[in-house]
């Protein structure tokens, strides 16, 4: 099962294109600094802009370059339910673990639309899939009902959930209304990681580990042990750099954030994403020193 935690990596781009060779060095350094396990073309991963090809490609990339040091979750959502299967077949094919299916942006569907979506992936592909639940971007909210009835009724492919609700008590309604073990629950906000965590989550889907991927991963581990103090401790180094990764439009702080640690990777986003403005780098600077990353 997933736990610990687990980067939404970027995908980096140089002079408009996927640079391969940044990405294979960011996959080392999360490996080596402590990642349970990487997640490719998610949002952070910019998954919208890229096409077909590149979004296959990038997966393909990470699950080489991480070589079964760590599981491989490939980032597979899309708003067109077909689409999603095609990804979710590539990324077994490559030698996926599991697969991340956000909830279908822009079209809106109904609890019973959401339910179709993902009954339909359960029963044509083959990889597991951790539901992804982020109403903030994909204006759809994927009740608590909804997520036990497909955990219920799909044990073996609907094996957990990203959920970036924003509801801690989400995490109690989802663990009691499944009714059984094994359920992998992860934090899609890293700001709520320590309350979910002491209400019965595993981890955290990160956007700041992509920065500081040792401290989330002993903050994690911290928690995983029931050591709180720490924890709480680590948490407070993070806490700046978890609100200043969404001090602008994401992943644009986070890419600023990474060029200013590495020297080998481009603060480039592709539109309609521009890099972040001049109060985000100046947030993104400050809680880079105080978690004493600069």
């Amino acid at each position: 099962m997933f736990s610990g935690s687990i980067p939404a990596l970027v995908t980096p781009f140089r002079d408009g294109a996927f640079d391969e060779a940044a990405f294979r060095r960011l996959v080392d350094w999360q490996i080596d600094s402590g990642s349970s396990a990487l997640v490719p073309c998610g949002t952070t991963g910019e998954n919208s802009t890229l096409s077909n090809a590149e979004h296959h490609r990038v997966i393909e990339v990470c699950i080489e370059q991480a070589a079964g040091r760590v599981p491989v979750i490939a980032g597979c959502g899309s708003n067109d339910t077909k689409n999603a299967l095609l990804h979710m077949n590539f990324s077994k094919k490559c030698g996926a673990d599991a697969a991340l299916v956000v909830v279908p942006y822009y079209n809106k569907p109904s609890q019973q639309g959401m339910f179709a979506h993902f009954a339909y992936l359960a029963e044509n592909a083959e990889l597991p899939i951790l539901l992804y639940n982020v109403p903030g971007r994909t204006v759809s909210d994927l009740q608590p009902e909804t997520v036990c009835e497909l955990a219920r009724r799909y044990p073996d492919k609907i094996i957990g959930i990203k959920d970036a609700s924003g509801d801690l008590s989400r995490v109690t309604d989802h663990r009691m209304g499944i009714g059984r073990e094994g359920f992998c629950m992860l934090s899609g906000d890293d700001e709520l990681a320590l309350p979910f965590n002491a209400a019965g989550g595993m981890g955290c889907i990160s956007v700041t580990a992509n920065v500081a991927p040792a401290l989330c991963a002993e903050f994690q581990a911290a928690c995983a042990a029931n050591d709180f103090a720490r924890a709480r401790e680590l948490n407070d180094k993070l806490y700046p750099l978890h609100y200043a990764m969404f001090e602008d439009s994401s992943p644009g702080p986070c890419k600023y954030a990474l060029a200013q640690v590495h020297d080998w990777i481009e603060n480039e986003l592709r539109l309609p994403l521009v890099p972040c403005n001049d109060k985000a780098r100046a947030a993104v600077d400050e809680a880079l020193v105080h978690a004493g990353l600069l």
